[in-house]
């Protein structure tokens, strides 16, 4: 497996770690950089994640073999009527989108006879700081890549998908569309939402700085979250709605059952329900270290 030229639209956390990975897995000998911020793709090239960069998507795509697109979700559709014209027949085409419905009805719209080179998917991977010099090879590393073809992705491009990311060790697990975004609106979009909520809470307080001043290290790794990017947040929320605004729902039933049994001075079902999440916690990290790889 090798590319004779990669194109990476989007010189950020995911696209620099994602160029510098694939340098070091060895297919990638030449990769071409387009950001739409001039600062951020001059920035990846002076740090080495890019060979070239370029002033358009159009260049940065003809004539490549694979193309990474790794910008904000609602960014997606400028970026697809922007690739399709310049995008080779037999070429992969691959987003790493934290929600993907929204991005499929988006390929269906404006790809057109490209739209079997697309195949979706998203890594389980980031970190709370953005920016392309934040960039780590390793980042993809033994975490899980979720890969959701569409109907029309061609079964090449599915089965390279898998193939390019088991190559930066990742492990792959498949799923629908509607199946991921309702999934990741549980066990990644509503704890953002947390994070982000009860960071406000504690400033809209007189003493919030104060009190997050004492915070220890148990908070710190709770809201560590809560210092993500704004705009890719913005858009992942926006765009996965329906799915975020039901795991809320969910959240509040089982935050009143808490609030309930304190108010209510019953210690008995405050240590119940304790215990209950804190044995699922238990056997879910027990079970964390089996990966599901096709």
């Amino acid at each position: 497996m090798k590319f004779e030229k990669v194109a990476l639209i989007g010189c950020g956390l995911m696209g620099g770690s994602f160029a510098l990975a694939a340098r070091a897995a060895g297919w990638a000998p030449h990769i071409v950089g387009y950001s739409a911020s001039l600062s951020s793709r001059q920035k990846a090239l002076s740090m080495g994640v890019i060979d070239s960069a370029v002033d358009s998507i159009a260049q940065a795509v003809t004539g490549a073999d694979l193309v990474l697109l790794a910008v904000p979700v609602k960014a997606t559709t400028t970026c697809f009527e922007a690739i399709a014209p310049a995008l080779k027949l037999d070429a992969l085409l691959m987003d790493v989108g934290s929600t993907k419905s929204d991005i499929v009805l988006a390929a269906h719209q404006t790809l057109g006879n490209k739209l079997h080179c697309f195949v979706p998917v998203h890594p389980i991977a980031g970190k709370e700081v953005a920016g392309v010099e934040h960039s780590d090879a390793d980042l993809y590393k033994d975490r899980a890549l979720i890969v959701t073809p569409m109907a029309s992705s061609g079964k090449a491009q599915v089965q390279l998908a898998k193939q390019i990311w088991k190559s930066l060790g990742s492990y792959i697990t498949e799923l629908t569309p509607t199946e991921h975004d309702a999934a990741f609106a549980a066990v990644s979009h509503l704890p953002h939402v947390l994070a982000y909520a009860i960071i406000r809470g504690i400033f809209q307080q007189n003493n919030g700085p104060e009190l997050l001043a004492l915070g220890g290290p148990g908070f710190r790794d709770f809201s560590r979250i809560a210092a993500s990017d704004p705009v890719v947040w913005r858009d992942i929320l926006s765009t996965n709605r329906e799915q975020v605004l039901l795991q809320i729902g969910h959240f509040k039933n089982a935050l009143n059952e808490f609030e309930n049994a304190i108010q209510r001075n019953d210690p008995q079902a405050l240590e119940d329900m304790i215990r209950q999440a804190s044995d699922l916690r238990y056997n879910w990290r027990m079970g964390a270290n089996q990966n599901t790889e096709e």
